[in-house]
């Protein structure tokens, strides 16, 4: 025997085993001695070197090989190296092995497969680890696309990291969809592959040439009247279904272009409702196919009949487009002072809850006295209910204009029942309308209750002498309205004193010469006048010298 002695200096620990060069570590270190230092176990080759005769008494010549205790489970087939896979911990622990050093490197998803999936019993049942066919895939996975592809290998498609199109959107990416009569763009890069090839049978060719040939119509038939039937890339692109492309300029190819604000209107503003039962094809030849009346119905009469674009545009519904000239056109006319009036001071916002309309444009009344008080008090209110030529009624018209509210050019005060003449037809209104009771302008004035009498408004300069029992001076048997002076007084026939001859030319003051106070005033009394000679000629008298 040819081998170093171990000295052997017991301990109370024990025999330390390392010393021998083979250390126990893991299970071994629990391992009674007898159960590897035993007859069994040594080298049949040193049996005959050892001088004990009961071989189970000694610790020689057992060989440190695993088979020397342990049954070789591959028959010799893998080498006698058990620590390339096994430890010692733990026999079907095989962290020991590097799969990479084979003949087949484990990588991707085979890394994590057991090794039971592949090493399959032999025919003595036993896992078989060597001679398995491992060249190609089909070696172990069926063929799921049915022989579709015998002429390309699982890599120019597949990994083993995944066999979904998950996987195959990695660096090792090899198939090439580009090559293919339909090359894959934008959203379709992320579809699975099983999405279009049903069951993966890629042998059945696909209908490819419309995008209808596997997507539903979401329009539900819409657009199958168009030139060319369903094109969605009219529309839409493989980057996504939204947003769409059809667009403002799009949208002026069709049988409704957009303009002025209809071009910022979002296409559901129109285009409802909203989702998958949108409505494309809407009614568009009147604008209230879309939107409100906002005047109910006020001009759905002629000549209107609710065509908005009569007042507006495109532009913005705001201003209204109708002019001066179209309001001509109306049953009112905008004349005078009415052209300069704004519309919302005649058509007016209401918001009150029993205001039928929130803006009336239509008025059944069309009189002065909707828009305007009448600073009159109803004092005309016969006069201006008389119909004109046009059978309309007069209204405010028979005195004023539009032009100006003192032109009163229309009044004709010779239909009154007081005419103006002479010197009347320059007076001012004021100056007879002008009851005390009213007040200090002429809108205040009570016009009916004017007075008619000179007295009621002239001074009786001749101290009521010629009154009358009712206390009226008769002013016009002696004045008119032309002029005071000189007077129409008829000498002749009022009179018992006729004027003849040189009496004719005397001044009136020569003959009626009596003075009297009145009212603090000196006024000259016309009688009693003397009629005898000798009152006015004579000796002394001034008269008589003429």
């Amino acid at each position: 025997m040819d081998f170093p002695l171990v000295k052997w200096t017991p301990t109370p620990a024990g025999f330390d085993h390392s010393k021998t060069g083979y250390n126990l570590v893991g299970k071994h270190a629990g391992v009674a001695c007898n159960k590897c230092h035993n007859a069994e176990h040594v080298a049949p080759s040193e049996k005959l070197n050892i001088q004990v005769r009961d071989l189970n008494k000694t610790f020689l010549a057992v060989p440190q090989a695993c088979i020397t205790c342990h049954q070789d489970a591959h028959n010799g087939r893998l080498g006698q190296k058990c620590e390339r896979c096994h430890n010692f911990e733990d026999w079907k622990n095989l962290t020991q092995f590097d799969h990479s050093k084979t003949k087949y490197p484990l990588t991707g998803l085979h890394a994590q497969v057991t090794c039971q999936k592949c090493h399959t019993p032999g025919a003595d049942n036993k896992p078989r680890w060597t001679g398995l066919a491992f060249g190609k895939c089909d070696d172990c996975h069926a063929d799921p696309h049915k022989g579709s592809f015998k002429q390309q290998a699982c890599q120019a498609c597949h990994n083993t990291s995944g066999w979904k199109r998950s996987s195959l959107q990695t660096v090792n990416e090899k198939f090439d969809h580009s090559k293919t009569k339909y090359p894959l763009l934008g959203k379709h890069q992320t579809v699975e592959c099983s999405q279009c090839h049903l069951k993966a049978d890629f042998k059945k060719p696909l209908a490819f040439q419309k995008c209808i040939d596997c997507h539903k119509d979401v329009h539900n038939g819409q657009f199958v009247k168009r030139a060319g039937g369903i094109e969605c890339a009219g529309c839409h692109t493989l980057d996504g279904f939204k947003p769409s492309t059809y667009g403002v300029k799009e949208h002026a190819k069709s049988a409704y272009p957009l303009e002025g604000k209809h071009a910022q209107v979002k296409c559901e503003g129109c285009h409802i409702p909203k989702g998958k039962d949108t409505l494309f094809k809407v009614k568009f030849g009147k604008c209230m196919d879309c939107h409100k009346d906002e005047h109910q119905r006020q001009f759905a009469g002629t000549p209107y009949l609710n065509r908005c674009e009569q007042c507006h545009d495109l532009k913005g519904y705001h201003p209204s487009t109708f002019t001066l000239a179209k309001h001509k056109q109306t049953r009112f006319p905008l004349t005078g002072g009415h052209i300069a009036t704004p519309c919302g001071d005649c058509h007016k916002q209401r918001s009150t809850p029993e205001a039928k309309y929130a803006v009336i444009y239509r008025f059944d009344d069309s009189s002065c006295t909707v828009c305007h008080k009448d600073p009159h008090k109803g004092q005309f209110d016969e006069t201006m209910k008389q119909v004109r030529m046009d059978r309309k009624p007069a209204g405010c018209q028979a005195c004023h204009s539009t032009d100006s509210w003192k032109d009163l050019q229309r009044f004709d005060h010779a239909k009154t029942s007081f005419p103006l003449l002479g010197a009347h037809r320059a007076t001012a209104c004021m100056d007879c309308h002008k009851p005390p009771n009213m007040g200090t302008k002429l809108i205040d004035a009570d016009f009916k209750a004017a007075p008619s009498k000179c007295e009621d408004c002239h001074e009786d300069v001749h101290g009521a002498q010629f009154a009358k029992a009712n206390r009226i001076t008769p002013c016009a048997d002696c004045h008119n309205a032309t002029r005071w002076k000189p007077s129409l007084f008829d000498h002749e026939r009022r009179t018992s004193f006729s004027l003849k001859g040189a009496h004719e030319r005397v001044r009136c003051e020569a003959c009626h010469k009596e003075l009297r106070m009145v009212m603090d005033k000196s006024v000259l009394f016309y009688k009693p006048c003397p009629k005898e000679c000798s009152a006015c000629h004579g000796p002394g008298k001034a008269a008589g010298k003429s």
